[in-house]
């Protein structure tokens, strides 16, 4: 079992580069950041690109691994996206994973004036999304006519670092995007089902979503042991890091339903992800050595 975190990118450079160190330096295995042009309670407060907090995030770190978690189509085109991927995986010298995912309603598509896409147009969407990236990453050169995204040359040079490309960590809860996570993914991530305060109800579709996934990679004829599973822990009703105790009991309770990954989020004075600094270091001392 392996333990990530996510650093929002809210802070100035100079109040999050320790984060990114202590990151690193408390052993988490991976540390992320979100995506977003802005996000839910926090659209009004200070917020920074991905990418450059990616890039410098890799420029003060050495071994840890770093990713998006997740880009999405919202606000990306495959052709531009994959040279700023391109560029993390050198700055990294190799440490980048990316997560991706279909993208949600809300500010990043309002913001830039367009139409709010239905579910079943962001999947379509994010399906050409993933196999163009793919093969831009992969190819030297890509021309490609879609639906959504058009690409006329596009080449790959250098090419990514990790070979054959670096690897994409694809968000799944429903079957299409599942199929897309068995046939390009390194890894799964999901956030189990949304509920609002019910706990159990939370793990228990958790679990049945890990069934789903099984199965999906049994129909796409995939070795369920290539592909890492990851869990968005503080997508449930409680956050991860409120206690050691219950930090125990997730990483344990994730463990037994075969995920090789839990991610958690630094904890912030408010909500959402409230919590002390003691917590990340009492985990870091007692629950990271074990794992």
């Amino acid at each position: 079992m392996r333990v990530g975190i996510v650093i929002l990118p809210e802070h100035r450079w100079w109040a999050a580069e320790p984060l990114w160190r202590m990151a690193e330096e408390y052993g988490f295995a991976h540390a992320w950041t979100y995506d977003h042009l802005g996000w839910r309670s926090l659209v009004d407060k200070p917020w920074f690109d991905a990418v450059p907090t990616l890039t410098a995030a890799a420029t003060v770190t050495s071994n840890i691994r770093l990713g998006t978690l997740v880009a999405s189509p919202n606000f990306r085109h495959p052709v531009h996206f994959a040279r700023e991927v391109l560029a993390l995986d050198d700055v990294s010298d190799g440490r980048i994973t990316l997560g991706i995912g279909a993208g949600g309603p809300g500010f990043d598509t309002t913001v830039l004036g367009g139409a709010q896409p239905d579910a079943g147009t962001r999947v379509d969407r994010f399906a050409e999304f993933v196999e163009l990236l793919d093969k831009i990453l992969t190819q030297d050169c890509t021309t490609w006519y879609g639906e959504h995204y058009t690409a006329v040359e596009a080449r790959r040079a250098p090419g990514c670092v990790q070979l054959p490309r670096l690897p994409f960590v694809i968000a799944a809860n429903g079957t299409r995007s599942m199929r897309l996570a068995a046939r390009f993914g390194r890894g799964w991530v999901t956030t189990g089902p949304a509920v609002e305060d019910d706990l159990e109800a939370w793990w228990r579709g958790v679990a049945e979503l890990t069934k789903r996934f099984a199965d999906t990679m049994a129909d796409e004829g995939r070795d369920p042991q290539r592909v890492q599973r990851y869990l968005s822990a503080d997508a449930a009703p409680a956050y991860s890091m409120r206690s050691l105790e219950y930090f125990r009991e997730v990483v344990g309770r994730a463990e037994e339903l075969g995920f090789t990954d839990v991610i958690t989020h630094w904890p912030r004075t408010d909500e959402p992800y409230a919590g002390t600094e003691s917590t990340v270091e009492d985990i870091a001392a007692e629950v990271l050595p074990e794992l």
